[in-house]
């Protein structure tokens, strides 16, 4: 984080080890548990460098309900300021419900409730067509953006909010279908119907696919994440820096005005994150 220029990261257990899939719900519960303990001690330890976000104790076809005692606990316990919220606790095969569907609604409801984002992320593939990170990964992204535009979930909760990981999957380069298909379903303009709720994170691994998230998706709704232990870990030899130095595209995109990247770095993250905002505040006295 220091050498790459960043001071603070929302921080919570890796996606692809949440594990959904495996065991039962008391394994769910159990190993949820222990990581978001863990989460905590690390926050503790360095609390001007981490503040906690919740992983759930999923179990594929189980009600969502059931992590709702884990999430309270870190919201009040804890002091975290967000959750990871897994569409496919199966792994790869898609058992569960589209998140517009009121068997997601439990959640929604205390995620409003204790104004905290939820990032829409996967984890593990257990299906051997998708790479857990080259495809299935993206596909989520793509999917949950997908599953929202089709619904109607955000005027039955106007406050919540969805953080959509790597740069939306094939959302922005795909901005212009995203569009027509909204029109044919007669939705609103996705200005209106849906970037009041939706953000996307900035972590896309070169250059080219920065510019196009900044120039597609307004500066509004963009949050700049940094995979320092990822999907890609290695040095890109036409730059000669990590593939997930992502500050690097921030600052090398001229289009972008000093006012947006402290948008992107810092603004929008105090907007998205109302719990940290106050934490910042806190801790600026």
């Amino acid at each position: 984080m220091q050498e790459r220029g960043s001071d603070l990261t929302i921080f919570s257990p890796r996606a692809s080890f949440m594990a959904h899939h495996i065991g039962d719900l008391n394994t769910s519960i159990t190993w949820a548990a222990i990581c978001n303990e863990l989460i905590y001690r690390i926050c503790q330890l360095f609390p001007e460098n981490f503040v906690g976000a919740a992983m759930l104790p999923q179990s594929k076809g189980v009600d969502p309900k059931t992590s709702i005692p884990e999430l309270k606990k870190c919201l009040t316990e804890y002091g975290f300021v967000g959750l990871n919220l897994n569409p496919d606790p199966s792994g790869g095969y898609w058992q569960d419900p589209p998140l517009t569907d009121p068997y997601w609604f439990p959640i929604y409801e205390t995620m409003v409730e204790y104004q905290v984002p939820a990032m829409i992320h996967v984890s593990t593939s257990c299906n051997p067509c998708f790479h857990t990170t080259g495809a299935h990964y993206l596909n989520a992204d793509t999917t949950a953006f997908m599953q929202c535009l089709t619904g109607d979930l955000f005027s039955q909760f106007p406050a919540l909010k969805f953080l959509i990981p790597h740069g939306g999957g094939a959302v922005p380069y795909h901005w212009g279908r995203f569009r027509g298909l909204a029109q044919e379903l007669k939705k609103p303009l996705l200005t209106e119907h849906l970037l009041n709720n939706i953000f996307f994170d900035t972590c896309v691994y070169h250059q080219p696919g920065i510019n196009l998230l900044t120039e597609v998706v307004p500066v509004k709704n963009i949050l700049f994440a940094s995979e320092m232990i990822g999907a890609v870990r290695g040095i890109d030899p036409q730059t000669g820096f990590y593939f997930d130095d992502t500050k690097r595209y921030i600052e090398s995109h001229h289009q972008l005005s000093s006012a947006d990247r402290q948008q992107i770095y810092e603004g929008n993250a105090r907007h998205v994150f109302p719990l940290l905002d106050q934490l910042l505040k806190i801790q600026s006295r």
